[in-house]
């Protein structure tokens, strides 16, 4: 029996966090061992913000280096950039045409952002749709995501089956899953909010890149509360946290990291949980530092990515073509 095919991204719009490692890069390698997986970096999607083009380079090839560097493999996996593959816009597009402007409208992100800004670019808006591309292309069955993304994998099943009920069987319907721990890691000062690429508050946020002194000492400075216990629930966020970080770095389970914590102090849980991601993360962030300073071996794993990639995504979009009775150039 062949492999479920898994697809997942992340964007290029800051360096890698403590929470992309956790909530993405880490369930990547392990599920890369019972999927068929392709996984993205997804730099057409970062212009849906204001990002200097230099940083965006950057970012891109640093989370290249990052995905070899924590153990995703491209002879086991598809790796490679969404811009290198032509067919994620073309088919962006037409699945643009299949989805209505309310439910559109109704997308969390897009609300959000719209609340906070009016000036809001069309990419943002459109920005379920080319995610839902990106998944359509590869027959995606599983797409690993964190619980804010849930509602893209649900829109891209809607606009699937909408697309499917017109023209007969044409995409698989995805099913989205989180990771039972881990799924979404808060920041360090302010944990009642998701840990951020960019954000105003430098100690809220442990970088892939950070050296152990600067690990160290923003864990030493994590927000935690008065109640002088370890516990995890929800009248304890910033202990909750630290726990969730520790159980997963420790591969625990967050029963067992409670026992370890047992008599302990607050002081106690924010050393050995930084001791702990220091361990996990230093061979990593060598790995990347090294990687990243080789970039023509990175565009060469870079095109054979795409080029794989390219060559699903071109016999889906025939397909596609083919179905809704556009022409494709002979």
């Amino acid at each position: 029996m062949s492999k479920e095919i898994l697809y997942s991204a992340t964007k290029p719009t800051g360096r890698l966090t403590l929470g992309n490692y956790i909530g993405a890069i880490k369930n990547w390698r392990e599920m890369q061992e019972n999927y068929s997986s392709v996984f993205a970096i997804a730099d057409l999607h970062s212009l849906t913000i204001d990002i200097d083009s230099k940083e965006l380079t950057d970012n891109i090839y640093s989370q290249f280096a990052t995905f070899l560097a924590a153990g995703l493999d491209p002879e086991k996996s598809i790796i490679y950039c969404q811009s290198h593959v032509k067919e994620h816009a073309e088919l962006a597009w037409i699945m643009n045409c299949f989805t209505y402007f309310g439910e559109a409208s109704r997308m969390t992100q897009f609300k959000d952002a719209n609340a906070k800004n009016k000036n809001i670019s069309v990419g943002l808006f459109a920005y379920p749709m080319l995610m839902a591309a990106d998944i359509l292309l590869y027959n995606t069955n599983v797409v690993p995501v964190g619980v804010d993304q849930i509602q893209h994998v649900e829109i891209c099943r809607d606009i699937a089956n909408r697309f499917n009920s017109k023209y007969g069987e044409t995409f698989v319907l995805p099913k989205g899953v989180t990771p039972k721990t881990g799924a979404k890691i808060m920041g360090l000062q302010n944990p009642t909010k998701k840990m951020a690429k960019s954000g105003d508050n430098d100690n809220d946020v442990i970088y892939i890149e950070d050296d152990n002194e600067t690990i160290m000492r923003k864990f030493k400075r994590a927000v935690t509360d008065s109640l002088n216990r370890i516990k995890y629930c929800e009248e304890q966020p910033g202990v909750s946290n630290l726990l969730t970080i520790y159980s997963v770095m420790k591969n625990l389970s967050i029963e067992q990291a409670e026992k370890d914590f047992e008599g302990c102090g607050y002081g106690d849980l924010k050393t050995r949980t930084a001791e702990a991601v220091i361990e996990v993360i230093t061979p990593i962030r060598s790995k990347m530092i090294e990687l990243k300073s080789n970039r023509p071996y990175l565009d060469e794993l870079m095109k054979k990515g795409a080029l794989r990639a390219s060559k699903i995504a071109q016999e889906t979009l025939k397909k596609v073509y083919n179905k809704t009775g556009l022409v494709p150039l002979k």
